[in-house]
């Protein structure tokens, strides 16, 4: 749930004010519309410093763990998933902040790991040099050993602390509480880069990825449950959830005129700014309709200081030149986000899913609705139905906590005795 929807102008389109991306009760009320569809979880993005020109696309105002929590107290079953950079937290708060929403939703949380590079939000945060990408993932990595290793010590009935001296953390002690109803939150990884599937393999429950096509779906879903294997775990313990952007219409027709009506809000040269951005050069001189620069598909020269996203850069590359694609054609696919986009109607959207799902490329979906609230509205009323019908989800909520739903465990994975009363 990005904004009012992941177009950059669904703000102007939306039957919600314009300033609802500011309001907690906003996010309550899609949340009750996602809860109606039987959906997994409300998933969001955060960024610690302000990231475009409010004219252009208003950005989510509040920390994601106070919406979490404004929804979390008017749900019942709809899972919680909140991004927060271990670039720009510490260790024992966030554990801390995280353990508590955890249990005060009844176990229904999940932190979603990333490491941030922005100019802006390093600005906020006193950064003079930022850390580059080798540095931000060894300090994740790390970072999610010291809240995994209190999340656990939580959960011990002994309560013997943890005692932890590294590159970049030391913490000798324990969190003032004890476990949640499904132990601790659960672990969602979002980066494309070798070191972010490495993460991802090690630790996630979950991963939320970005492929343009079915088979680089496929190849990403193998790599990270291979890596998964290879540190001992089984490969149904992390789910794979690429993302999927729909416009949706009764018919092809209608979803095309909607996805155009939409473009046409969009300064001139907006997506294409956005994929010279993920292929790192300006392409604002490049012709249309001639192909991408070879130049640009290649290896990253330096892909420690390559400032965007690893992972969207490669799905894009591997889409155009799978394609041989102009650049006018990429910046369509591209779609200024980087996700699949599908355009079509109830039907259209319900067979990308069966069908990514029965390939062996997803486990599940990061659905990102075009405009809320008709965008979720219409899926959750057209699409849900139609897969239900097809055997491939659910009808009804069977599982108590977001752990049962994700993983089939009821508490983590080498934690064998859970207890609510250490500190009775």
């Amino acid at each position: 749930m990005l904004n009012v929807g992941i177009h950059t102008g669904s703000w102007q389109r939306s039957s919600e004010a314009p300033t609802a991306f500011a309001d907690p009760g906003y996010y309550v009320r899609m949340a009750r519309i996602a809860e109606r569809g039987r959906l997994d979880a409300l998933f969001l993005a955060d960024g610690p410093a302000l990231r475009e020109h409010p004219a252009l696309r208003p950005s989510q105002a509040l920390e994601p763990s106070v919406i979490l929590a404004s929804v979390a107290a008017e749900t019942e079953h709809l899972g919680l998933i909140g991004t927060l950079s271990s670039t720009f937290n510490d260790p024992v708060e966030l554990a801390h902040r995280l353990l508590a929403l955890d249990d005060l939703s009844g176990g229904r949380l999940a932190w979603n790991i990333v490491t941030t590079y922005s100019l802006p939000a390093g600005g906020n945060f006193g950064l003079a040099d930022y850390p580059d990408r080798p540095t931000r993932y060894r300090r994740a990595a790390e970072f999610v050993d010291v809240v995994r290793a209190l999340w656990r010590d939580a959960a011990d009935p002994s309560g013997r602390g943890i005692d932890h001296h590294g590159e970049f953390f030391t913490v000798v002690g324990s969190l003032p509480q004890g476990p949640s109803p499904q132990g601790y939150p659960l672990l969602v990884q979002a980066g494309g880069s070798p070191q972010g599937r490495e993460l991802a393999g090690r630790v996630a429950d979950a991963v939320f990825s970005a492929e343009l096509d079915l088979g680089a779906g496929i190849d990403h879903y193998r790599y990270v449950k291979d890596v998964a294997v290879a540190h001992g775990r089984r490969r149904g313990d992390v789910k794979i959830l690429p993302g999927l952007i729909t416009t949706i219409g009764s018919d092809r027709v209608e979803a095309e005129r909607r996805y155009d009506e939409q473009n046409a809000l969009l300064p001139v040269g907006h997506d294409l700014e956005r994929l010279s951005q993920v292929l790192g050069e300006d392409l604002s001189a490049h012709p249309l309709d001639e192909p991408v620069p070879a130049r640009l598909l290649g290896e990253v020269a330096d892909p420690a200081k390559f400032g965007a996203s690893l992972g969207f850069r490669e799905s894009v590359v591997r889409l155009i030149e799978s394609r041989n694609l102009t650049l006018r054609e990429a910046v369509r696919e591209f779609s200024g986000a980087g996700h699949r986009v599908v355009v079509g109607s109830p039907a259209d959207v319900a067979d990308t899913i069966e069908r990514w799902f029965l390939a062996g490329a997803a486990d599940g979906f990061n659905l990102m609705p075009d405009v809320f609230p008709d965008g979720l509205e219409i899926f959750v009323d057209e699409v849900v139905p139609l897969l239900q019908r097809r055997g491939v989800f659910r009808t009804e909520y069977t599982e108590s906590t977001l752990r049962e739903r994700f993983t089939g465990y009821a508490y983590p994975v080498g934690v064998p005795t859970l207890v609510t009363t250490r500190f009775a």
